[in-house]
């Protein structure tokens, strides 16, 4: 998937419980780069950062209409998996929060968004330093399994707290 990118849209979002970026996919590109970093929950402990896709009519689509499996990948305990056949969002990776979370970087690509004859894919990975613990990092994949066309991304916690801060990046992939 290496190739060069071309910045598409960002969003960035302070004291927000969901962030949404809209009309970022088009039939420019087939794959999508996104990073998503600045995560700061307001709360304290470790929560799944999860991505769901908005659908062409502007709406968020939370129904049970995904797979995704990840791996945690803790330098300080057993790795962790996950999966669901039935989940309610694409891709999840972790986020630790207040001072304990140093340096998380996570980014993911979103392919065949806007092809509305194709599942929508997506491919995660992250990394970041809990400093009581150690390395965390994150892979997962994932997809949406109704062929619709997709034009945007709502990120959302599983804690359902505020994120204090969030920022988010889209690129087109030629």
């Amino acid at each position: 998937m290496a190739g060069n990118l071309e910045f598409i849209k960002s969003a960035s979002g302070t004291s927000v419980t969901t962030l949404d970026i809209t009309d970022c996919f088009s039939d420019k590109y087939d794959v999508y780069y996104c990073t998503v970093t600045n995560i700061d929950l307001s709360s304290s402990g470790g929560y799944g950062v999860n991505i769901r896709l908005i659908d062409s009519l502007g709406s968020v689509i939370s129904a049970s209409e995904y797979s995704y499996a990840s791996l945690q990948l803790k330098s300080y305990m057993a790795f962790a998996e996950g999966k669901n056949a039935t989940a309610s969002f694409i891709l999840t990776f972790s986020a630790l929060t207040g001072g304990s979370a140093i340096g998380a970087g996570h980014s993911f690509y979103i392919i065949n968004p806007n092809d509305s004859s194709s599942y929508t894919f997506g491919l995660q990975q992250g990394s970041q330093f809990y400093e009581t613990a150690g390395l965390l990092g994150t892979k997962g994949i994932g997809v949406h399994k109704v062929a619709e066309q997709i034009t945007g991304l709502n990120i959302f916690n599983d804690g359902g707290i505020n994120f204090d801060n969030i920022n988010i990046k889209v690129f087109g992939v030629k």
